[in-house]
């Protein structure tokens, strides 16, 4: 019964004062009551605390966002997070190319330049699909999720702080208003004492406050570093991703000579220099005023020490500063280099000079 009373009271007391704050907060709206103001540095640090937290949610979901642009996925991943279970495996956009690719490539026949040229594409994909994959759990584990312990964790301490020194505010303003209204000697003297223990409830609670804030600085020096680290991971990444895709362009530089290995070609197939012996002198009349010169091996370039004039048989966009970017149709001069990797050649236009593969080139009489 003594349990039940206390309970009763102590409710009942509760409910006064969150009636009083009510009230006070209701008059201050109205201008009917002072309200005591913060001092211009604790209002700075709650400002940037603020500011902190609302751009910190706003990158951290965007961040998700660009590491995951499947919402569906996003809200399973979410949903095992908060079920503290490990969501399933699954594979990615590009590692489902990959598969796509290479099955397809396996189904035409990697023996045919299409075939085989659609499972080097999918292997690359894979690798690209792999790098994805670790570019998410290291963003995740180094970015994502320092920021979502500040929103989750020191942010809601502060907050928690900051409603706490707001109910403490309310109370001396309170106070303060009834010192005021208060007549009679006796109810002046009890007013005033409320008045000192509200007033040092205050200052306690905005110190408090106020220290807590002071670490907003720190926590934006953390989160330089974390950001630092995911610049890292992106670097990594991409030029993880560069790298497969120059090594897949220098694989199907060979592909081009070997397309007549197809069945089928399409008009706007290139036909390679040996298409054009095949198709004979009377062929060759009923194209008009075009002359396709006849080619001379290449391989002899390579062990001679001369220079040539070549045609470019296809366009072809130098991977680096050490090749040479190529057009179509236009003819340049090549010559062999000592020690020179089999399939290229030194190619020359002008005062740009290059390496040049061999299969995009017939040489000229």
């Amino acid at each position: 019964m003594n349990i039940m009373d206390f309970n009763v009271k102590k409710l009942a007391a509760d409910a006064g004062t969150f009636l009083s704050r009510a009230v006070q907060f209701t008059e201050e709206k109205l201008g009917q009551a002072e309200k005591t103001e913060l001092d211009a540095h604790l209002e700075n640090l709650l400002s940037k605390a603020e500011c902190t937290k609302i751009w910190t949610e706003k990158i951290m979901k965007q961040t998700e966002v660009l590491l995951q642009p499947n919402p569906n996925a996003r809200i399973e991943e979410f949903v095992y997070e908060k079920l503290d279970r490990k969501a399933p495996s699954r594979i990615n956009n590009p590692e489902l190319l990959g598969q796509y690719m290479i099955d397809a490539g396996t189904e035409f026949g990697p023996g045919t330049a299409y075939g085989n040229a659609l499972i080097k594409c999918g292997e690359t994909q894979k690798r690209i699909g792999t790098a994805d994959r670790e570019l998410i759990q290291t963003s995740a584990l180094n970015f994502l999720t320092p920021l979502r312990n500040f929103i989750e964790g020191d942010y809601k301490t502060i907050a928690k702080e900051r409603k706490l020194l707001q109910n403490k505010r309310l109370d001396l303003d309170a106070a303060k208003t009834r010192l005021k209204k208060a007549k009679a000697a006796e109810t002046k003297s009890s007013s005033e004492q409320e008045l000192r223990i509200t007033q040092s409830e205050f200052d306690r609670q905005a110190e408090i406050t106020r220290l807590l804030l002071e670490g907003i600085s720190s926590t934006h020096a953390h989160h330089l570093r974390c950001l630092n680290d995911f610049v890292e991971a992106q670097m990594t990444y991409y030029a993880q991703c560069y790298q497969y895709m120059l090594d897949l362009q220098k694989q199907l530089g060979s592909f081009p000579s070997n397309y007549l290995s197809n069945n089928n070609q399409t008009s706007g197939t290139p036909v390679p220099s040996a298409l054009s012996n095949a198709i004979g002198p009377s062929a060759m009349a009923s194209t008009g005023s075009l002359v396709i010169p006849s080619p001379v091996n290449l391989n002899d370039l390579k062990e001679s020490s001369g220079s040539r004039k070549a045609r470019v048989l296809y366009d072809y966009d130098a991977a680096n500063s050490t090749e040479l970017s190529l057009l179509a149709d236009e003819v340049i001069t090549v010559f062999s280099v000592v020690g020179m990797d089999s399939d290229w050649l030194m190619g020359e236009r002008g005062n740009q000079k290059g390496k040049v593969p061999i299969t995009y080139l017939e040489l000229l009489n």
